[in-house]
Formats: C-alpha cells, sequence, structure tokens
C-alpha cells in the first residue's frame, strides 16, 4: 500500500478568483463544482468562523465528485474563545453541526491556534484526549450537543471510519519537546505551516499523516511559489509519504517518530490574495506526478 496524497486549496470563495481561476460567467453557487474538479481536496474554512448547518455540508457533498476530500476547519469558539477552557460541549455542537453529511468525503479536522495562545499541557492534553478517531467516538460525543443546537444538527453518521486532527500553532512556547510528545501520545498531527517566517515553522512527524499549510513563500497569504520553492517542497513530500523525514527538517524533539512505510498527506495552498493558491496546488500536483481526474467539468 502507498501513501494517499491529497493536494488543494484552503476555501473556494474568493471574488479575486472569478474570471482568472474561474471561468467568465461561472455564477457562484457552481465554483465549489468547479474547484473539486480542478483539485482534489478543499479546506473548509467558515467552519472556524461559525458553525455550519447540516444542509450546507450536505450541499458541499453534492457538488463535489467521488474521491473528493474535504478537511473541516475547527470552530475558533473552542480555540479562540474558550481557548480550551470547559469545551466538551462546545466540541459535541461542532461534531453535531453537519460534518456527518461529509460521509466519505470527511477528511482531518484542522484546528488553529491564535498567536497569543500558549502552551499549557494540562489544557492541551485534555483537548487532544477527548478528540474522536472514528466517526463511531464522534457520534457519541456529538449526541451530547447543547440544547440552542436544537433543529440544526446531523447525527446521521455511516459506516464507521477513521478520523484525523492536525493541530496548527502560531506561538514559541509550542516549541516545546513536550509538546511534540503530546501529539504523538494521541496521534494528532503537528501542522507544518510555511507563513513566510511571520510564525514557528517546525517539521515534526506526529501521527500516520502530514498535514502542510502554505500561507505564502515571501509575503504571508499573497506571494507565489516558485518553481525552485515547490521542487523543495515536492522533495519533502517524497521524504514524508515514504515514512521518512527530510535530512534537514526543522524539529523540536530529539526523539525520533514510530517507524512507517509509508504516511498519507494533506497539502493545502492559503496564498489566496492574488490568486496564486489554485496554480500552486496543480503545479505542485504535477511536479510529484499526481492527477486528478473525476468527472465532467460545470460548464
Amino acid at each position: 500500500m502507498s501513501a494517499s496524497i491529497f493536494i488543494g486549496i484552503s476555501g473556494w470563495r474568493y471574488p479575486p478568483w472569478r474570471g482568472v481561476f474561474y471561468p467568465e460567467g461561472l455564477v457562484q453557487h457552481r465554483e465549489l463544482d468547479y474547484a473539486s474538479r480542478q483539485l482534489p481536496t478543499i479546506e473548509i474554512n467558515g467552519s472556524f468562523y461559525s458553525l455550519q448547518r447540516p444542509e450546507s455540508y450536505a450541499a458541499w457533498y453534492a457538488a463535489t465528485p467521488p474521491g473528493f476530500v474535504f478537511a473541516v476547519k475547527g470552530n475558533r469558539f473552542l480555540t479562540h474563545i474558550l481557548r480550551l477552557r470547559d469545551i466538551d460541549h462546545a466540541l459535541s455542537n461542532t461534531l453535531a453541526s453537519g460534518v456527518f453529511e461529509l460521509h466519505e468525503k470527511l477528511g482531518p479536522f484542522l484546528w488553529q491556534f491564535p498567536p497569543n495562545f500558549k502552551f499549557e499541557p494540562e489544557r492541551m492534553e485534555h483537548f487532544l484526549s477527548i478528540l474522536p478517531h472514528d466517526s463511531k467516538s464522534a457520534l457519541a460525543l456529538a449526541r451530547h450537543y447543547e440544547p440552542r443546537m436544537e433543529g440544526r444538527v446531523s447525527l446521521d453518521a455511516d459506516k464507521n471510519h477513521a478520523l484525523r486532527h492536525a493541530i496548527e500553532i502560531r506561538n514559541d512556547s509550542f516549541i516545546d519537546p513536550a509538546f511534540v510528545a503530546l501529539l504523538r501520545k494521541y496521534k494528532v498531527a503537528m501542522v507544518v505551516a510555511d507563513t513566510a517566517g511571520k510564525w514557528p515553522n517546525y517539521e515534526d512527524v506526529t501521527s500516520d499523516f502530514m498535514y502542510l499549510r502554505l500561507h505564502g513563500d515571501k509575503e504571508l497569504y499573497a506571494s507565489g511559489y516558485s518553481d525552485e520553492a515547490l521542487e523543495r517542497w515536492a522533495d519533502r513530500i517524497r521524504a514524508w509519504t515514504s515514512g521518512k523525514q527530510p535530512l534537514d527538517a526543522r524539529l523540536i524533539s530529539k526523539t525520533a517518530p514510530p517507524r512507517r512505510a509509508h504516511r498519507d498527506l494533506y497539502c493545502y495552498f492559503d496564498n489566496d490574495i492574488k490568486v496564486h493558491a489554485p496554480f500552486d496546488a496543480k503545479r505542485l500536483m504535477e511536479k510529484l506526478g499526481l492527477a486528478w481526474h473525476p468527472d465532467q467539468v460545470p460548464e
């Protein structure tokens, strides 16, 4: 068995993309149809800002082709407002809000922490310990949603399948081997985040998969990636997906990760301001010899 590699974009609804990435005249409600037939995976961003509704997730599922995968950005109420305090019901609300409507297209959850959130081992361990790693466990948690969610929940989980989680850090206090050890204990990936030098960028392997977010090579959210930069990322992806690490990997911990024959990998371009993201994603796929041939592209 070889590694599964998914390379795509963070979000899809950006006005500057219209007429550049999206064809002229393509109506807005068909943009996901189009994007999902150009690339095999997309991060759902709206779930970070507010809980989405089951009918939205169901519509996104219906709009995308077989084999497509969504990553779901975890709601910021847990990470930015509650800051991991008393989060059990909030996590239940997130899981009940409609993610099960993505069925087999539900990929990893991304949990992003703000720059002023510091590493507190006990609080972080509680969060990691309650994250569900299969849909059966997620459904059990989702059933504890708060009454205010009544009428806008979906608990229709089909056959049980694995769930994955990744954490993106933005504070130097996480540059601590104890943090890496916690992630490995609970099999949660540490996001490799290229942020043009603004936030920590480390590459410790902490799970059976890797999660990359490429926010911009030189300018955050704006600059594109040169052929040289993309080739460098392609080399790193080849190492990670073959169960290895890049020789020059930037590491927090001196302890090596468990050996694996291969690791799956998800990579999302978030340099969207100047419409580089979808084109950079396609170029990286080409460098890795990856192809995506879904059904008919909508007109």
